[in-house]
């Protein structure tokens, strides 16, 4: 059997690297055909040495030169360099499936491209839907293509919607551990620092994500998400504070029936299910022990305390290019946090201020989007430096 052909969008990232891990343990059903980075040239390197792709595109068009020197060894892998690249390499003939796992708004175009290739779409970039999950949801429908699910969460309301077909979801349980500060008060919150914030109590997973869990601004991006992905309205989608993350998300039919799918915190079940759906493959790991499980507890989130999940149903209710404000906004906060440059709790301010002074536009296309995420950065920038 032909062996599937799999490009990765940001391979040497959390998902990116898990991802080769499902690889190397299924290496006679699948093959890496690209792998690409934004600045990590000599851990793409690295990839490239064991996993001998056809090519590698590296997005800082700076680090060419280096990653050409590194690789120059392997004659057969292509390299390539800069964002017009990694739009270019998702359309290769060869690729089957392209796992879209790029950080923020960077994944929304090569994603498009790859769609527009008619080519499988494992999709853990939840940016892309945040932003314009309307003009990706058409797009998927135009071209015919795939769209599965990475995220652990949506991938679990996949699974439990499984052999369901047309019967109808009453609610969506959206599961997330409430993040290392689920317990600190407000006062205590405004002396959290970026190191903190980093220490998650469950998943590994990179800086930028792991920040919009702290702010629950990454469960408010999922909300999108599962309202695109499964069609669901947002006030559908319950957010629970579940801190052992054992149940991932479930599903409430309209008999009262609720199915949900547990398991370790092991992101690469959901990167392989979206590999092989249908089909389960076995997966070395650890096992859940529902006997030695800790008690299952959910609390509802306190949207006054997080206010980013807050300003998510706000920008989900606006509607139109109020997400991409939202998002943008948060793509500068979050990094300015970790730099120092802004508190836990001012990200949100800034966030809210920016989304009260970027222009909106009710019917977004993709130049809009592209215009509404400049200049809603720029604002957010200017706020953050003037604080």
């Amino acid at each position: 059997m032909k062996k599937q052909q799999i490009c990765i969008l940001g391979s040497t990232g959390s998902i990116g690297t898990q991802a080769l891990d499902v690889i190397a343990q299924h290496s006679d059903l699948y093959e890496a055909y690209c792998l690409t980075a934004n600045n990590s040239v000599e851990k793409l390197a690295e990839q490239a040495h064991r996993f001998h792709p056809a090519a590698v595109v590296i997005a800082n068009e700076e680090h060419y030169q280096e990653l050409q020197d590194l690789l120059s060894d392997e004659p057969d892998i292509k390299v390539y360099a800069g964002k017009d690249a990694i739009n270019q390499i998702v359309e290769a003939k060869p690729i089957d499936v392209v796992l879209a796992s790029m950080v923020g708004f960077a994944g929304l175009t090569p994603t498009i491209h790859a769609i527009k290739a008619g080519k499988k779409i494992c999709l853990a970039n939840k940016e892309t839907l945040v932003v314009a999950g309307e003009l990706i949801l058409n797009l998927v429908s135009q071209y015919h293509v795939p769209l599965l699910p990475v995220d652990s969460e949506h991938s679990a309301i996949f699974q439990s919607l499984v052999g369901e077909d047309q019967n109808e979801i009453e609610k969506i349980l959206l599961t997330c551990s409430g993040g290392p500060f689920r317990k600190f008060t407000e006062e205590q919150l405004k002396h959290v620092t970026a190191a903190d914030a980093l220490k998650h109590p469950t998943w590994d997973m990179g800086a930028k994500i792991t920040i919009d869990s702290a702010s629950l601004m990454n469960k408010g991006f999922e909300v999108m998400e599962a309202k695109w992905l499964f069609g669901v309205p947002a006030e559908k989608i319950q957010v629970l504070i579940h801190p052992q993350s054992i149940v991932h998300s479930g599903v409430q039919f309209k008999d009262g029936a609720v199915k949900a799918q547990l398991g370790v915190p092991d992101m690469r079940l959901p990167i392989q299910y979206a590999f092989s759906f249908p089909e389960r493959l076995s997966l070395n790991g650890d096992r859940l022990d529902l006997f030695k499980a800790q008690n299952l507890e959910f609390f509802e989130p306190d949207i006054n305390k997080f206010k980013c999940l807050a300003l998510s149903y706000e920008a989900i209710n606006k509607g139109g290019n109020m997400p991409c404000i939202l998002n943008a906004a948060n793509e500068i906060v979050n990094a300015g946090f970790r730099k120092g440059q802004c508190s836990f709790l001012g990200m949100a301010d800034i966030i809210e201020k920016t989304m009260n002074k970027t222009p909106f536009d009710k019917n977004p296309d993709y130049d809009v989007y592209m215009q509404t995420d400049a200049e809603a950065r720029r604002i957010a920038t200017e706020i953050m430096n003037n604080k």
